[in-house]
């Protein structure tokens, strides 16, 4: 069995025809697309987060939203870029969110990709301190977050508070929301970050791209990292089991409509590439009708070694056409090669 969900990046366009002509039309879709999976079967529903740019911003709004409405499927990010972000207020939001969701968020966090603007993290408010990067500020970041949403006390009470203190020690951040802690994923874009996120006891999620560290394949780069990562898990004596997830774009070619969208110009092959001043490797797609589609993933050792796969969705095609196309892999495709 595995875990099947969507990956949502969010996009808006106002041009004729996109389904999501603004803001407003891809949060309401984005809340249907969830409700939608649901019913059909799938597991997840999971998001993109890039600031300054026409997609979803801010993700605690629309997870506390899509909580509300359903009561079964995980609701996630991948991933939120923790050089924006608060860890106090992380964790508050966080919190909220997932008790709206009866313990149902599961978030993706990360350094971030490559942004829309320069140094956005600094109209925010952040900065690298003297000698640092912001990727080592979103990785302390991440260290206080996880510390925080983990009930760590550490504020001094007031002696006149406005509301009586629960207790005379230091007090943490409220609401707290047991389990979410165990529920926290790190975007890994290299297998160093793979295993340093094993070491704080958190899940692995892992792209559709990665640093290129061999001449192998993606898939095969990918499966290495997922390798690591759980013997670095095991070496830090966590006891419960990790989660691993890996996203892929997958179309299974059963209608007129698919094939115009996806049956020519596809990107068959792994493609090598630079990103934030590094090399990187960005996955194949996988377009084809069922069985051509079986055969394929079938050789994909790193869809293989994870527990939870993301389709990437193209969300400005509207709710209907989307839960089209999960609804194909969910029926069409997972049972042959025992995902279902």
């Amino acid at each position: 069995m595995k875990k099947i969900g969507f990956l949502s990046f969010g996009h808006w366009s106002d041009h004729p025809q996109s389904g999501t002509r603004s803001a407003s039309d891809v949060l309401h879709q984005s809340i249907d697309l969830a409700v939608a999976a649901e019913e059909i079967g799938a597991d997840g529903a999971y998001f993109r987060v890039h600031h300054f740019a026409h997609q979803l911003g801010s993700p605690f709004p629309l997870l506390a939203a899509i909580g509300a409405r359903t009561s079964r499927i995980e609701i996630g990010t991948g991933v939120i870029d923790m050089r924006y972000e608060n860890p106090m207020m992380f964790a508050e939001n966080a919190a909220a969110a997932d008790l709206i969701a009866d313990g149902r968020l599961e978030l993706g966090v990360s350094r971030g990709s490559p942004e829309q603007v320069i140094d956005g993290f600094s109209y925010f408010g952040y900065a690298a301190p003297e000698g640092e990067t912001m990727a080592d500020v979103a990785r302390r970041n991440t260290e206080v977050m996880l510390q925080v949403i983990d009930g760590a006390v550490f504020a001094e009470p007031n002696p006149r508070p406005m509301f009586p203190n629960p207790h005379p020690g230091p007090l943490g951040i409220q609401p707290q929301s047991p389990g979410l802690r165990d529920r926290i994923w790190w975007g890994a874009g290299s297998n160093a970050t793979a295993q340093w996120a094993a070491k704080l006891g958190m899940n692995l999620m892992s792209s559709t791209l990665k640093d290129h560290e061999s001449d192998e394949p993606f898939h095969v780069q990918q499966r290495k990292q997922i390798d690591l990562f759980r013997q670095a898990w095991k070496d830090a004596g966590w006891q419960r089991e990790p989660r691993v997830s890996v996203s892929r774009s997958i179309f299974a070619l059963t209608t007129d409509e698919d094939r115009r969208y996806f049956g020519v110009n596809r990107d068959a092959s792994d493609q090598v590439g630079f990103i934030d001043s590094g090399q990187a490797i960005f996955g194949r797609s996988y377009a084809a009708e069922p069985d051509v589609l079986i055969a394929e993933l079938a050789q994909d050792e790193a869809i293989a070694a994870a527990d939870t796969l993301l389709l990437t969705v193209p969300n400005q095609l509207g709710v209907a056409y989307n839960t089209h196309v999960i609804e194909s892999i969910l029926t069409e495709v997972a049972p042959a090669l025992g995902w279902r």
